[in-house]
C-alpha cells in the first residue's frame, strides 16, 4: 500500500494530461471567473453544463479565494479525491469484516485485478485508469459512494432515532450523483443491495425515515442550480462513445472471475448478500445496454466489478476453513502479481522511459502534449477553430472553442458547430465559406496541423504566431 501511495503522489504531482482533464480545467475556469453564470464550459454560449457539479463549484471557490492556477487546483483536487477513495473503501469494507486486512487488500483488488487489456474511463479504478483521473469529479464521487455506503450500512444495523441521519444520507447520495452521475448510478444499486439484505422487514418508523432522507436527496437533485439533473434523462448522444465498453470484454475483465467465485461464496452463505445483489444489479443493467443497444449502459459495468473485488479481498481472509482460505488466497495473490504486472505500463507516467527495462519501457503510458504554449498569445475567453480532438483539450486555457469537444445535452447547435467545424477544414470548402464560419461564431484564433485543412497559413486572413511542440501551428484571425 505504501508503494501505491507514492506512486500516486508522484503521479498527482506531475498530473499526466489525457481524456477529459481539459473539460475539467474549463469548467474551474468558467466558475472562478463567474459563479453565477457561468455558461458553457466548452463554447461561447449560455447554456447550463452537468459539468458543474458541487465538488467544481468548491474547487472554484478555492481558486478564487487562493489565486492558484487551474491545474495546481487540480492537483489538490487529486490529492483531496485519493484520500477520500482509500479511506472510503476502507469505510465501506469494515462494515463488511473486522478483519484489519480487510480494506488494504480490498484497494489492491480494486486497483489490480482487472485483465490483459487496459480500460481507462472515469469511475473505473484500475490503476492505469485512476492514475489519469485521480484529479477529476468521479475519483471523489466514487469515494464519497463508499462512504455513503458504510454510513447507510451502519443505519441500517443501528436504526438511529436521530432523524437529521437521514437528510444527511440522502444529501450525500445526491452529491454523488451531481458530482458523477455514472458512479451515481453504481452506489445506488449498492445501496439496493444493502437493502435487500435486511434480515427482517423494517419497521414503518424505519421506513419514514428513510422516505424524509430520500425525498431530501431528490429535493437537492430538483433545485441544483447550474443544472437540469432530471434533464439528463432520455437525452441521447451517449450510444457511440460508449459502444467500446461492450467489447473485448475477457481481454480487460479476465481476472474478475475470482471475484465471482467469492461472491459464489458468499451466496451460499446468505441468498441476499449485498454484494451479490449489488453485483447482479450491476449485470442486469449492462446486459440490458448489450439487449436494447443502450450502449451508455456500459458505464454500469464497475457494479459488476466492485463488489466481486471487494469479495474476493474478503474472501480470502474469512472465506470459510482455513485451508479454503489458504488456497483462495494463494489464487488471489497470484492474480494480483499478474494484474499489477499487467498495468505496469503506469510506471511511465513518473519513471522516464530511458530510466525503465525494456519490458516495461514497451508497454508505457505515453503523455499527450498540453497546451501551455498557446496561453503567452491568447487571452481568457476567446474563440479558437480547431479540430474535435484539440477541441477537448484548449478549453482547459481559457479559450472557447467552435466545436464542444464532448457530447453536450445543453447545447441546442451542437451539431451545427460539427458541421460548420467539418466544412472549415475540407479541403473543397471555398475560401469565402470558411471566412463565413469564422465570422458565425466570432473566431479570433486558429490552431491547426499544416495538412489539415482550412485557410493555408500564407492567407491573408491569418497571420502566424507560433508553432507548438506538437507541429500544430497557431493563427491570429487578422481578417
Amino acid at each position: 500500500m505504501l508503494l501505491v501511495t507514492a506512486l500516486f503522489v508522484f503521479m498527482i504531482v506531475r498530473l499526466p494530461w489525457h481524456g477529459d482533464m481539459g473539460v475539467h480545467a474549463a469548467t474551474i475556469e468558467r466558475l472562478r471567473h463567474d459563479l453565477v453564470s457561468p455558461g458553457n464550459p466548452m463554447v461561447d454560449a449560455p447554456t447550463e453544463s452537468p459539468y458543474y457539479s458541487p465538488w467544481m463549484v468548491l474547487l472554484a471557490l478555492f481558486a478564487k479565494a487562493t489565486d492558484l492556477g487551474t491545474f495546481d487546483v487540480l492537483r489538490c483536487a487529486a490529492a483531496l479525491g485519493l484520500v477520500v477513495l482509500f479511506s472510503g473503501v476502507w469505510h465501506f469494507t469494515r462494515t463488511l469484516s473486522g478483519h484489519r486486512a480487510a480494506p488494504p487488500l480490498a484497494v489492491l483488488c480494486l486497483l489490480f485485478l482487472w485483465g490483459r487489456e487496459i480500460l481507462v474511463w472515469s469511475g473505473f479504478l484500475g490503476l492505469t485508469s485512476l492514475s489519469f483521473n485521480v484529479s477529476y469529479p468521479s475519483t471523489l464521487a466514487t469515494g464519497l459512494g463508499f462512504h455513503f455506503l458504510a454510513l447507510l450500512h451502519k443505519a441500517l444495523i443501528r436504526k438511529p432515532t436521530n432523524w437529521a441521519v437521514y437528510p444527511a444520507l440522502g444529501t450525500l447520495w445526491a452529491v454523488v450523483m451531481l458530482s458523477h452521475q455514472f458512479s451515481g448510478v453504481v452506489f445506488t444499486f449498492g445501496a439496493l443491495g444493502l437493502l435487500a439484505s435486511l434480515p427482517s422487514w423494517p419497521e414503518r418508523a424505519v421506513w419514514l425515515r428513510f422516505g424524509a432522507g430520500l425525498a431530501v436527496g431528490l429535493a437537492v437533485l430538483a433545485v441544483w442550480p447550474y443544472y437540469s439533473f432530471f434533464g439528463l434523462f432520455g437525452t441521447g448522444g451517449l450510444e457511440d462513445i460508449h459502444k467500446d465498453l461492450y467489447g473485448r470484454s475477457f481481454l480487460r475483465f479476465t481476472l474478475v472471475p475470482i471475484g465471482v467465485l467469492a461472491l459464489a461464496v458468499r451466496l451460499r452463505r446468505f441468498r441476499r448478500d449485498p454484494l451479490v445483489v449489488w453485483f447482479l444489479l450491476g449485470v442486469l443493467a449492462v446486459g440490458a445496454g448489450a439487449v436494447l443497444g443502450k450502449w451508455s449502459l456500459g458505464r454500469a459495468e464497475p457494479a459488476i466489478v466492485i463488489p466481486a473485488q471487494i469479495a474476493a479481498a474478503l474472501c480470502a481472509v474469512e472465506g470459510g476453513k482455513r485451508l479454503f482460505r489458504a488456497a483462495f488466497g494463494t489464487l488471489l495473490a497470484a492474480a494480483l502479481a499478474v494484474g499489477a504486472w499487467g498495468q505496469k505500463g503506469a510506471l511511465g507516467l513518473v519513471v522516464r522511459e530511458d530510466a525503465m527495462p525494456s519490458a516495461v519501457a514497451r508497454d508505457t503510458v505515453r503523455i499527450k502534449v498540453p497546451y501551455e504554449w498557446i496561453t503567452p498569445y491568447t487571452e481568457y475567453g476567446d474563440v479558437l477553430m480547431t479540430t474535435e480532438w484539440t477541441a477537448q483539450k484548449v478549453p482547459g486555457y481559457g479559450v472557447y472553442t467552435v466545436v464542444a469537444g464532448y457530447p453536450d445535452f445543453f447545447l441546442p447547435d451542437e451539431e451545427q458547430r460539427r458541421i460548420d467545424t467539418a466544412r472549415y477544414f475540407a479541403r473543397e470548402t471555398p475560401r469565402e465559406e470558411r471566412l463565413a464560419i469564422l465570422r458565425k461564431y466570432h473566431v479570433e484564433w486558429v490552431l491547426q496541423w499544416r495538412d489539415e485543412g482550412g485557410l493555408s497559413g500564407k492567407d491573408p486572413a491569418l497571420r502566424f504566431v507560433k508553432k507548438g511542440p506538437n507541429a500544430q501551428m497557431l493563427y491570429r484571425v487578422v481578417g
